[in-house]
């Protein structure tokens, strides 16, 4: 029966498409400029005759017949602006003639399939993948076997990660079990001049220099995800549990617009403020916890990363303070180190003598060198699209955004007096590298201990005042 009316279905789509439904959602997502400018980008950094062949992200289950909400390859987004499964495109350095088509660029895309799309969604397809994201020369994903191309005329080709354990669509020819197949299979005589590494290379020198365009979207995830952390400030209670802390932080996130978490969300108190990638957030809270909350919003595929240390009960202990002033400090002299020129790993340096200085005075530790005992990670990372995402690692340029994220983690058992067991703290913030002084970009969210305590005595959204 659904045969018989398809033809009417598939019209009443296409013309329900061109009625402007578009217009009813985002409208500040990154345009099809932006894309093509970061291909021509990464073609200006390719060999002369080379080929960059780039792979969407694969589908993956999460169990039985429900798979997980589809998180596109951030190079693939990059470069393409596509978050639809099942798709590789390639760039080449000179233009190529294929038949009667001349280009420097092929992308293969999932088909509409209508069945498919009233199941998941509308795909964009051939004329859409041309519409919206400014692309020449579309191909269905099932014509990529088709490909008259002879890789072995290439001196180099570049080529994302080819992943290994992707499921096999029986009756899909075009999934990104056989787009990767037949690379392999064509690319077989090619094998000395294949580059994975080279290409992450040149795609982490790209990425680490964020546009104007990134920018705006960018700070749009981690203004989002300021007003969730406040929102958790002014209503977290030492009656709730770590989940509850994660719920409200998440749902200022989905509230104000983000499709979901950067990543997993860290609302860790007690001893799991001592866990550095504590996920589970299953406890309890006990009146003198603290709780250290690490969660960023991810908005149109960039990602804030904030950090806040808080006191259930809404006060820090004095021994609680004392802590927190050492790790406040050496954020501190972290951010300022975040300037043009300097080494990426100076603000960290920096970060580590205030601490190293903090641990002796309280006599936590004697000798400078047993810091690493409760300061056991780097201060900084790239972020972008990726929460710790790819960059080169050396000189401080404008246009990078890094964390500053100093901590101590004392937990029970520690070679200390018994009163700083269970004591974790950590501050982050994103901060962009400029031609001046560094911008706090999520300075708009308090972390002292005085402005900390006010914001949780101010009236929350949940309670009735």
């Amino acid at each position: 029966m659904f045969k018989k009316y398809q033809p009417v279905f598939l019209f009443l789509l296409i013309l329900f498409s061109e009625q402007g439904f578009s217009q009813n959602y985002d409208n500040d997502k990154l345009p099809s400029s932006f894309h093509a400018a970061r291909r021509q980008e990464l073609r200006t950094k390719m060999e002369a005759n080379s080929v960059a062949v780039i792979f969407a992200n694969p589908v993956r289950n999460r169990s039985n017949d429900v798979d997980f909400q589809y998180s596109q390859d951030p190079n693939f987004y990059y470069l393409t602006g596509l978050t639809e499964p099942d798709a590789v495109l390639l760039i080449f350095k000179e233009t190529q003639k294929f038949d009667s088509v001349s280009t420097q660029e092929l992308i293969y895309i999932q088909p509409r399939n209508i069945a498919a799309e009233s199941w998941t969604g509308k795909r964009l397809g051939v004329e859409g993948v041309k519409k919206e994201l400014g692309f020449g020369t579309v191909l269905t994903n099932v014509q990529f076997s088709d490909i008259k191309l002879d890789f072995t005329k290439f001196s180099k080709v570049y080529h994302s990660k080819l992943w290994e354990d992707v499921r096999n669509g029986k009756d899909d020819e075009g999934d990104l079990y056989s787009l990767i197949k037949i690379f392999n299979e064509k690319s077989e005589g090619a094998k000395k001049t294949k580059a994975s590494f080279d290409f992450q290379t040149i795609m982490a020198e790209l990425r680490e220099i964020k546009t104007a365009e990134e920018m705006k979207v960018l700070k749009k995830a981690i203004t989002i995800s300021c007003d969730a952390h406040l929102d958790l400030m002014r209503c977290l209670d030492q009656e709730m549990s770590e989940y509850q802390a994660q719920a409200l932080v998440e749902f200022g996130f989905k509230f104000n617009g983000s499709e979901y978490p950067g990543y997993p969300t860290i609302a860790g108190a007690g001893e799991n403020t001592c866990i550095l990638h504590y996920i589970s957030n299953r406890k309890k809270f006990v009146n003198k916890d603290l709780i250290v909350c690490d969660a960023g919003a991810e908005y149109h595929g960039y990602t804030a990363d904030i950090t806040r240390t808080l006191p259930v009960s809404g006060k820090f202990t004095d021994d609680q303070k004392k802590i927190y002033s050492i790790v406040l400090n050496a954020q501190n002299a972290g951010i300022k180190a975040c300037k043009k020129g300097n080494n990426f790993r100076d603000p960290h340096n920096e970060a580590v003598e205030v601490i190293k200085k903090g641990l002796i005075e309280l006599g936590i530790i004697n000798s400078p060198n047993d810091f690493m005992k409760y300061f056991f990670h780097g201060t900084s990372h790239y972020l972008g699209l990726d929460v710790h995402d790819p960059g080169s690692y050396g000189r401080l340029k404008p246009g990078q955004v890094i964390t500053v994220e100093p901590g101590i983690y004392i937990p029970e058992g520690s070679p200390c007096d018994k009163k700083w067991w269970n004591i974790g703290i950590r501050i982050e913030d994103d901060i962009l590298i400029t031609e001046g002084e560094p911008d706090v970009l999520s300075g708009k969210l308090p972390k002292t201990i005085e402005e900390i305590e006010k914001m949780m005595n101010e009236p929350c959204f949940l309670k009735k005042n």
